[in-house]
């Protein structure tokens, strides 16, 4: 009976830590809302219209300031990708020039892009980034997905593990893209910045508010609000960041259903065993 009071109390705690969770994770950063993703869950998967339209964003917009270092062009045609066929792929690196050498005069050049190139920077190097950004560092899209993202504190992240909640990165950006506000009275926002209550680093943010209404041109006739673009960049992101979490979901599920029937199978296999031994 002790031990079942034990294990109440236990119980009693964690809910108590449950309840008063939001107010510390509040403290630690920026409340950010849940949103809903076709790529959340166990079973999510990309919509591939809707990272298309993403990275038709990133192309027209974001990629003037921000590189995409770490994705090559073949990705968008690979297994998981963007739907895009080889020829489409190719016709979308050829806009793109990068540098490659030495020559035989040991000289760099400039070609057209092609399949195997990656994104090229937007900027020769750092420090040209940050002398046409007003000292910012514009961060690489390739892993921002899941490198930025607030902490959600105890015991919200072991609540995580279960219920597989992977997406607090693309909420985070979406909430930063849609955030811009006027500095409520009394907050002094410093030159050249601009009000964000969703900033990870404070609240005032060094880049200027990226996207508006009807920025882009969509062709399928989806609305193009902020908030509709703000939703398909920040997938397109989370792509960028992974583009095989697909395939991981599908392995880890055979996985698990692995390990069930093999314990299943160990388990009736000790009970056949040793049903005949006294214990």
């Amino acid at each position: 009976m002790s031990t079942m009071i034990k294990m109440v109390r236990v119980l009693t705690a964690a809910a108590a830590l449950a309840v008063a969770a939001p107010a510390f994770a509040a403290g630690e950063g920026p409340h950010v809302e849940r949103q809903s993703w076709s790529f959340a869950g166990p079973f999510g998967t990309f919509d591939r219209a809707q990272l298309q339209r993403g990275f038709k964003i990133y192309r027209e917009v974001c990629s003037s300031c921000h590189s995409l270092r770490l994705v090559k062009f073949r990705n968008l045609a690979e297994e998981g990708g963007l739907g895009y066929s080889e020829d489409q792929v190719k016709a979308i690196a050829a806009e793109y020039t990068v540098e490659d050498g030495p020559d035989d005069a040991g000289d760099m050049f400039e070609r057209p892009a092609v399949s195997s190139d990656a994104f090229p920077s937007p900027f020769p190097n750092e420090n040209a980034a940050r002398a046409s950004n007003g000292g910012a560092y514009p961060p690489d899209f390739s892993l921002l997905a899941k490198a930025r993202a607030a902490h959600r504190g105890f015991p919200w992240f072991v609540f995580d593990a279960f219920t597989q909640y992977q997406e607090l990165g693309p909420d985070y950006i979406y909430g930063l893209l849609t955030g811009y506000e006027e500095a409520p009275e009394g907050v002094e926002v410093p030159a050249g910045k601009y009000y964000n209550p969703h900033y990870l680093s404070g609240n005032a943010i060094g880049m200027a508010p990226p996207l508006s209404d009807e920025l882009v041109e969509y062709e399928d006739g989806t609305p193009e609000t902020l908030e509709q673009y703000s939703k398909d960049v920040s997938a397109f992101m989370m792509w960028a960041a992974e583009p095989h979490m697909e395939a991981r979901k599908k392995i880890g599920f055979r996985v698990m259903v692995f390990l069930i029937f093999f314990a299943g199978l160990l388990y009736f296999t000790k009970k056949k065993l040793w049903k005949n031994v006294e214990h």
